[in-house]
């Protein structure tokens, strides 16, 4: 339950009590400035409060995303303000210092009011007869609710103001500036701004001509049935993997099928997050929802298309192993960049400002949006060639088109990071290590080589990750199957990445490490399974790849949520990427055939019991901001 304090007594013939308590807010009214403290005060602290004046004339959206967006500590439109819980004690410190006028210690007089282009001085008391008279609750500077906004900003609570855009949020100080007011109102089309909103921003080809012009509607229709987004994300991933399950008949009725179920699956897929934005149902949850299903989406479809090829006779495993490696590797070189480049200094670059340049440009933003292969046109390519072609032609297929992406999307960030200047923080460098994922062996190595790895120039580090990813992807390609030489790769893999964590990772291309990192596990799984030339070792490889893909997903949202990374135990019972690496090296060396196979489901089983574990106990309990992920590019 969510309380709002209006400020004055309220104005004959407004809606606003009404508008506050259709969006879950209980009103109580303050006639007397004075009593608002000891109001606040009597809110259970639990709540959410806000202070709305009395005389404000707006778009009931407006409110909405003022008053109910969960992802901010304080928020604020031009006659209200709200805070969460946690930021109730700045309020009540605000708040006393309104009403008494004092000014801050040490911030000298309060803050000038935020501007409102309807307000005009307040008419004399007791107007013209027939005249309405607005009720005073100013005392001096401003409505109160922009008044303590300001405070709460000078104090160090940042107060989020979203951006109404056409809507309307005014506090009117005289009849005439009302009657404009309520004028302005009736002129915004506002369910079509809410739609319009509802939308994101930025978005492929794809997904902004061919789904967003109707799936914005069927949120809309959630909305007004009570839906949640987590609901319609969970619709989503039912969707795909019964088209995964038509995909495995291995029928061309099953194939497209299967085609037009991932379609449906991809509507509903944007439609959770216009639900969300549309009624401002944000959640750390939902995020984390929308972001894993995704991956387990697309990779338990490629899995479908694998099982259904296997029925015509034709073993495509190591196209669809190929596939997700390939897509998930895309995946951490944007993370990685990202965060080494999230709260860099001097973040220029003349790459950056040629692209911003090519942005100002129509038709090149919609060509540099589809080479990337985002997910609404990748997911369109695999759902029309599954139905119309064979697995194998959808795998080779994507396999190019996601490989000449990656090429392109990383050569773009290689230019960047070159040629800006920037200086990376200690938080960036945490963000990276954190996604390099290393065990204890690999910790242990890196505790014994640091002095080493300190005397080391900026630029060996990514190269000794990519040396060290190259010596065992080779090892694993090249020599004899069931050889020590694989065995003795992983461990030279270990020694160098070791090496290349051994001091903060804050050069100009340490962002490459955690890339080539995954890279080199997923590549040696693949090449070891496929190598090894045994029923069933694939399809093991698949489940372990997927279960360790899970977790970097896991680890990247939860970085992102500003909740760091998983625990040490989590990492220290699946061992880390060298960890692994050399365990499947050895599991490939010892055992061989079926053995492998068999010690490949195992493990995956394991892996994906720990991780899913912990994940599931961590998103369901953690009270963690809500955060709402507006999906990568890819």
């Amino acid at each position: 339950m969510s309380t709002a304090i209006l400020t004055g007594p309220p104005v004959p013939g407004s809606p606003l009590e009404g508008e506050l308590r259709a969006l879950g807010f209980g009103v109580r009214v303050v006639t007397e400035p004075s009593q608002t403290p000891s109001v606040l005060a009597s809110v259970p602290a639990g709540e959410r409060v806000a202070l709305v004046d009395s005389r404000f004339v707006g778009h009931a959206h407006s409110l909405r995303l003022g008053l109910t967006d969960p992802r901010f500590p304080a928020a604020a439109v031009p006659g209200a303000v709200t805070v969460r819980p946690e930021a109730r004690p700045a309020l009540a410190h605000a708040l006393d210092t309104a009403v008494r006028g004092a000014a801050p210690a040490g911030r000298g007089a309060p803050l000038a009011p935020a501007a409102h282009p309807l307000r005009q001085p307040m008419p004399a008391e007791g107007g013209a007869p027939g005249t309405e008279v607005l009720p005073q609750t100013d005392t001096g500077g401003g409505p109160l609710p922009d008044r303590l906004a300001g405070l709460l900003d000078a104090d160090g609570t940042a107060v989020h103001r979203p951006d109404l855009g056409s809507l309307v949020a005014a506090v009117p100080a005289s009849p005439q500036e009302r009657n404009e007011a309520r004028q302005s109102v009736e002129a915004v089309d506002e369910e079509a701004v809410r739609l319009r909103s509802a939308v994101k921003a930025r978005d492929g080809f794809f997904t902004t001509h061919f789904i967003s012009p109707y799936s914005r509607y069927i949120a809309r229709w959630c909305a007004r049935r009570g839906l949640t987004p987590n609901q319609v994300t969970t619709a989503s991933l039912l969707t795909a993997l019964i088209a995964a399950a038509c995909a495995a008949t291995g029928t061309r009725s099953g194939y497209v099928a299967a085609g037009a179920l991932l379609l449906a699956s991809f509507v509903l897929d944007c439609t959770d997050g216009q639900l969300a934005r549309y009624s401002l149902q944000y959640s750390t949850l939902g995020a984390w929802l929308d972001a894993t299903f995704d991956r387990a989406k697309e990779y338990a479809y490629y899995a479908g298309l694998a099982l259904g090829a296997a029925r015509g006779g034709d073993d495509v495993w190591a196209l669809a192993l190929g596939a997700m490696v390939l897509q998930t590797c895309r995946h951490v070189i944007d993370f990685s960049f990202n965060e080494a480049n999230h709260d860099a200094a001097a973040n220029t670059s003349p790459t950056a400002a040629l692209s911003g340049k090519l942005d100002s440009v129509g038709w090149t933003v919609w060509l540099r949006r589809m080479i990337v292969l985002p997910i609404g046109e990748r997911w369109a390519m695999i759902a029309v060639l599954t139905a119309c072609t064979t697995p194998r032609v959808t795998f080779v297929v994507l396999l190019i088109g996601c490989g000449l992406a990656a090429c392109y999307t990383t050569a773009g960030r290689l230019l960047r990071s070159v040629t800006r200047r920037a200086t990376r923080t200690d938080r960036a460098a945490q963000a990276l290590a954190d996604l390099a994922d290393s065990g204890p062996l690999a910790r242990l190595f890196a505790r014994a080589l640091r002095p080493l790895g300190r005397a080391l120039p900026r630029i060996a580090v990514p190269l000794l990750a990519l040396l060290g990813a190259a010596a065992v992807t080779a090892s694993a390609a090249f020599t004899s199957y069931g050889s020590a030489w694989p065995v003795i790769g992983a461990a030279v893999y270990a020694l160098f990445s070791a090496l290349a964590v051994a001091r903060p990772l804050k050069g100009a291309l340490d962002w490459l490490v955690p890339p080539f990192l995954r890279a080199a596990e997923y590549g040696t799984i693949l090449l070891l399974a496929a190598r090894s030339d045994t029923h069933g070792a694939l399809p093991a490889a698949f489940g372990l790849v997927a279960a360790v893909a899970y977790h970097h997903y896991d680890t990247v949202y939860r970085i992102r949520g500003g909740t760091g990374a998983p625990p040490r135990w989590l990492t220290q019972a699946i061992a880390g990427h060298e960890g692994r690496t050399l365990l499947v090296a050895l599991l490939a060396a010892v055992l061989g055939g079926s053995g492998f196979a068999t010690a490949l489901t195992v493990l995956a089983v394991l892996v994906a019991l720990v991780v899913l574990f912990e994940s599931i106990r961590f998103w369901v309990s953690a009270g963690a901001p809500a955060v709402h992920d507006e999906g990568e590019p890819a």
